[in-house]
């Protein structure tokens, strides 16, 4: 039974690695450091694996587990001053992500990390405000408003930057 989860899990994960990184990318925008973030999801869920205790769930539980580890890697990062990373040469991160539309990506980098994640996991990730709810173990109403409130938050911004143009 234990190897059987182990084999759906990889699968899974294998199956939704794109979806992982494009997550992890959008909040760390830098290749390197998605793929790090998504490898030790991954190796943590495949680990970790047997204390699921209902398979239906997965794909929520591996998801918890790549934010919990977007939220590790700033915590490691507010450790690290400016001073360090300018002595080390990385003021300017490697590999930053070119985005088509800056203005989007601008604004919903002004969201906090909560906000930027219901965004993007209803709209990038196509998923149901149900499943949000269950990833971010939080209400399904909380949610919704968490959402409306965002998208509001980004037609201001957007709007905003159109003036400037």
């Amino acid at each position: 039974m234990r190897q059987e989860i182990y084999d759906k899990m990889t699968g899974y994960i294998i199956e939704n690695q794109r979806k992982f990184y494009r997550l992890a990318f959008s909040y760390v925008h830098n290749a390197d450091d998605a793929g790090d973030i998504v490898q030790n999801g991954a190796y943590k869920a495949i680990r970790n694996s047997g204390s699921l205790k209902n398979q239906e769930y997965a794909a929520t539980w591996i998801y918890r587990i790549i934010l919990n580890e977007i939220y590790d890697f700033f915590r490691q990062r507010k450790t690290l001053s400016i001073e360090a990373l300018e002595e080390s040469g990385e003021a300017e991160p490697a590999g930053t992500d070119t985005y088509q539309d800056f203005d989007l990506r601008a604004a919903l980098d002004a969201l906090s990390l909560e906000d930027k994640l219901v965004v993007e996991l209803r709209y990038f990730e196509d998923m149901k405000l149900e499943e949000i709810a269950e990833i971010l173990d939080e209400n399904l109403s909380t949610v919704k408003s968490r959402l409306y409130r965002s998208l509001k938050k980004l037609r201001v911004k957007l709007s905003e930057s159109e003036e400037i143009i």
